[in-house]
């Protein structure tokens, strides 16, 4: 069974092949092997696994492997159930059992704090979880011609696709309908990606890559097949609040961990002065405003802080908001907060605002962090200024995927003076 699935990994052109032990997982979804002295990366094996590979991409110390061969599996292995996997650049991981893919997620966390930040993580990482399917409230999607689907993996070609495992059963109601939609004459054939956003209730339509506009009888007639595919902003349930989301506002992805993202950052957090920092549309903001005694909302989108402005006053929360870079703002604070939350992008905070922070030493600081490699540089840049890291929590927001959520709490002993 797994010659047979792993021969359309293959193309025609013959390849040096070699025969490798898998090692780990890495960040970005492959396996490390060794092959006289140098590093491989192969995708969609596992730990343990002796597999055939072949050479596709050579530098130096490295090369990035094509898998052939499963001589012998893991007992971690299991058969993908998505029929698009071994083409979709969307998942990396649906050839491993779920527990697996946690431990595996876990030991890349750890890694990148000791090879990159220099830093040994606390004995124990936390691991919050939920369902490990059905998941994502929001996805993009690429258009060609009648066919529509994700990347393939590690190119800009087309994987088409019919339906998404990991997507929601709301979000392939909508896949579903584009589908069919492509097929009618009135989809405007310059539409080269949309995005889908959904609450489970009405999703939301979003074109991501257009020739020129689109005309606002296209979304009508979108919104006769799609509840929802007009709105300009949609209304999202967390936490026990209602947020508005707007179609340029970024709001997390997996609809089952929302609120456990939420309490695992805050935690025990209370007190009198809080900063909001990256802060979206709300989602912390307004938890906060409910234990701190006066909290500011940082934020640099337009859209996200009028969301943002608009939902605190519809759940009666008094939350001062700043439209800003967070750097520029820090630099003009002199109050030292009592505690701070920040939820920066993939890049991480970086030498400007990590600067700020040492200077504010705020005693509490928590860290939500997307990707480990930034996360572990912020931690070493933070760390060396006096904080300590209490708690890790992983939290598992992309299942199925190399993806992952870092919650890093951070105390520091408060000097007499900023």
């Amino acid at each position: 069974m797994m010659k047979r699935r792993c021969a359309v990994l293959m193309d025609t052109a013959a390849q040096p092949r070699m025969e490798l032990a898998v090692e780990k997982l890495v960040y970005g979804g492959d396996g490390l092997g060794r092959w006289n002295g140098q590093v491989v990366l192969t995708p969609y094996v596992l730990p343990g696994e002796t597999i055939v590979a072949e050479a596709r991409e050579r530098k130096p110390g490295l090369l990035r492997a094509r898998l052939v061969e499963i001589l012998a599996p893991a007992a971690e292995r299991v058969e993908p159930p998505c029929p698009f996997f071994y083409r979709c650049g969307g998942c990396q991981y649906q050839h491993a059992a779920y527990e697996a893919q946690l431990q595996a997620k876990r030991g890349i966390l750890a890694e990148a704090l000791r090879r990159i930040g220099k830093i040994e993580p606390p004995e124990a990482i936390g691991v919050v979880s939920g369902e490990p399917w059905r998941y994502r409230n929001r996805v993009q999607l690429h258009i060609e011609g009648p066919h529509i689907g994700y990347r393939r993996a590690r190119s800009h070609r087309l994987c088409a696709i019919d339906h998404c495992p990991i997507s929601s059963p709301a979000v392939n109601r909508a896949l579903e309908a584009v589908r069919e939609m492509l097929r009618d004459p009135r989809w405007p054939r310059f539409i080269r990606s949309v995005e889908l956003f959904s609450n489970e209730s009405e999703t939301q339509l979003n074109v991501l890559d257009s020739a020129r506009p689109v005309a606002r009888r296209f979304f009508e007639w979108c919104a006769e097949r799609i509840p929802g595919a007009a709105r300009t902003a949609l209304d999202y349930s967390a936490g026990g609040r209602t947020f508005r989301v707007s179609n340029r506002s970024f709001f997390q992805v997996n609809r089952f961990l929302v609120d456990a993202l939420v309490e695992s950052a805050l935690q025990e957090a209370e007190g009198g002065r809080a900063l909001d920092l990256y802060a979206g549309v709300g989602l912390f903001s307004l938890p906060l405003a409910a234990r701190f005694r006066s909290v500011t909302a940082v934020e640099g989108g337009a859209a996200a802080v009028r969301d943002l402005e608009f939902n605190a006053a519809r759940a009666g929360m008094a939350v001062e908001t700043v439209q800003s870079e967070t750097a520029a703002c820090l630099q003009k604070l002199t109050e030292r907060p009592d505690f701070v939350l920040a939820d920066p992008p993939r890049a991480g905070l970086g030498p400007a605002v990590v600067r700020e922070l040492a200077r504010l030493q705020a005693p509490r600081l928590t860290l939500v962090a997307c990707d480990p490699a930034t996360l572990a540089r912020d931690l070493a840049a933070l760390t060396a200024s006096g904080y300590s890291i209490d708690r890790l929590i992983l939290i598992d927001l992309f299942p199925q995927t190399y993806h992952f959520e870092t919650v890093a709490h951070l105390r520091r002993s408060v000097s007499s003076a900023i």
